[in-house]
This record gives structure tokens, sequence and C-alpha cells, in this order.
């Protein structure tokens, strides 16, 4: 005998009064961390700005555009500073980026066995374990003297550019630069990789389903897909080279002087305070909280640059 078809609904239960306090209990703790990571960047930030009153009193903005850091005339100008922060990060990340996009993708894709690229995924990650001073004694021993012949044949045949108008006489921006890239390598790949890794296979199947080679399916599907992370690992990169401290002031050269080409010793913000800290008293330590402020503006406006061009790329590909 035919059992004729009923449509079944299943009703729902109700949850308990236990299980709705947990979650309500559950968003209200995750509505206080949210809020306790506002409250720690106030803690940070109102100090710092509360220091810097005096010298903001005295300089207003005309420190910003100021090359002259004299402590014994109490004049100051932070402009070489960030000059040297901006540009020392900028070459980091032209070599960073690409080498650790590029690395990103050889590591999330079948290219290699797994337990090769499990072991290239560790020796990665294996350089952030490596301390700032270490890099600094690497750069001054090592690396300082292998970019040197590079420096000179730039300068010998390409002097007549500003960037290359000054032969490279050992710590300098470039160096400075070539460190800081390789100090953010592995912030940037192993974000990147993460952001390739957890993209839905679909999205690969379904490009390589409809014909696109394997390239195009990695430089026009999983890139532009995983764009919003690989910006993310950029930036931390980006923040890790503007904050780094030690081994930019072992291999920079701290120079107060504001020049163009590459190759001259120049400062960065964070090497400025540590190096000038200790020692410092009156309207100096103030200009150094300045000089700190100024840095953690840098740090706010590189960020909101990249949330948009994030959210330039999503209406692109929306």
């Amino acid at each position: 005998m035919a059992i004729p078809n009923q449509n079944v609904t299943a009703i729902p239960q109700s949850r308990s009064p236990l299980e709705k306090k947990l979650d309500q209990g559950f968003i209200g703790l995750t509505q206080i961390f949210a809020w306790g990571v506002i409250v720690v960047l106030l803690l940070l930030g109102f100090p710092i700005a509360q220091q810097a009153i005096p010298a903001i009193q005295q300089f207003g903005l005309g420190f910003l555009f100021g090359s002259d850091w004299n402590p014994v005339t109490n004049q100051y100008g932070v402009l070489p500073m960030i000059s040297g922060t901006l540009v020392s990060s900028l070459i980091a990340l032209l070599f960073a980026v690409p080498l650790g996009v590029g690395t990103a993708i050889f590591l999330s894709e079948d290219f290699i066995p797994p337990s090769i690229r499990t072991a290239l995924t560790f020796l990665v990650e294996l350089l952030a374990a490596i301390p700032s001073v270490v890099y600094g004694l690497w750069g001054i021993f090592v690396l300082i003297p292998f970019l040197r012949p590079f420096g000179m044949f730039m300068y010998k045949n390409f002097g007549w550019i500003p960037l290359f108008s000054t032969p490279p006489a050992g710590p300098g921006l470039f160096p400075a630069g070539v460190v800081l890239a390789i100090m953010t390598l592995p912030i940037i790949t192993a974000i990147s990789r993460d952001s390739l890794a957890s993209l839905p296979p679909d999205l690969r199947q379904a490009s390589l389903g409809l014909g696109a080679t394997r390239w195009v399916t990695i430089f026009r599907v999983l890139i532009p897909a995983a764009f919003s992370g690989i910006v993310g690992g950029v930036m931390l990169g980006l923040g890790r080279a503007m904050g780094e401290t030690m081994a930019a002031t072992m291999i920079i050269g701290n120079s107060n002087n504001l020049k163009i080409s590459i190759f001259a010793p120049a400062n960065t913000i964070a090497s400025l305070m540590a190096n000038q800290f200790p020692e410092a008293s009156g309207l100096q330590v103030s200009a150094l909280m300045y000089a700190g402020l100024v840095l953690f503006a840098l740090t706010l406006l590189v960020n909101i640059a990249a949330e948009w061009i994030v959210n330039q790329v999503k209406a692109k590909y929306q």
C-alpha cells in the first residue's frame, strides 16, 4: 500500500534561557574587547600628545618642515627624519612586496611536494624570530660591503640622477631599506599565503573549467579575491618598517641632514628617539614626543590609505 507524501515541517526548538544568557554575555564580551582596543590606542596617544604640547606651542607646524635639530639652541625640525622614515620604508616595500607575494603564491600552489613546502614555510617564518640587533650586525659586516660595488656602479654611471648623486660611504638609506625588506618579508609572506590558502577551491576550479590557464587563474582570480588580505599584510609590514628602531639605527647612518640620494646617511623618527631620549631634557623631550606623535599620525594615515585602496579594489570587482 502506497504511503502518500506528506510535507514534514521541522519545528524549531526554542532556546533555553541559559543559552540566551551565554549569547548575550559573549556579545558583551566582544564589545568590551573592541572598546578595549580603542582605550589602549587613547592611552598610548594621549600621554604622548600631552608631553608634546610645549614643542607644539613653540614650533607649531613648522616642526614638520624644519630640518635643523640642535639641542644646544633648542631648534628642532623633523623633516629629514620624516623623509628617512618614508623613503627607507618605501625601499623596503619595493623589495618585500613582490618577493613576499611571489613566495606566498609559490607556497600556496602545488608547485612543490607538501613536505618541501612545509619546510620552506618554516624557514620563511623563522626570519621573524631573528632579533633586530642581529639584522643590524649582519647589515654592517655583510650587507653594506656586499652592496658597495652596486652603489659605486650606480654613482659612476647614473650620478647625474639625484637619487644616486653621492657615493656609498657605508651606512645609508639603501642598505637600511634592504634590511627592513628582509625583516618585513615574513609578515607579508605569511599573511598573503594565508589569504590565498583560505580562498574557496571553487574559485580555482571554476576558472580552470572556463578554460583559463593556471597563471591567468592566479593573477586574474585568486589575487583579486585575496587582495584585502594581501594589502593587510603589506600594511603590517610597512608598520614594522616605519617603527623599526635597532636595525635602522645601526645601518642608516643617523644623519639629520636632508639629502635626496639613497646612498647618503639619513635618519628615521624611531632612530632619532632611540638615540636621543637617554640624554634628553627639557624642550628636547617635548620635541621627541612631538616626533613620536608625527610617527603615530603617519602610521594612522597609512592605514587609512590602505583601507581606501581595498575599498576601491572591492568596488571594481563587485
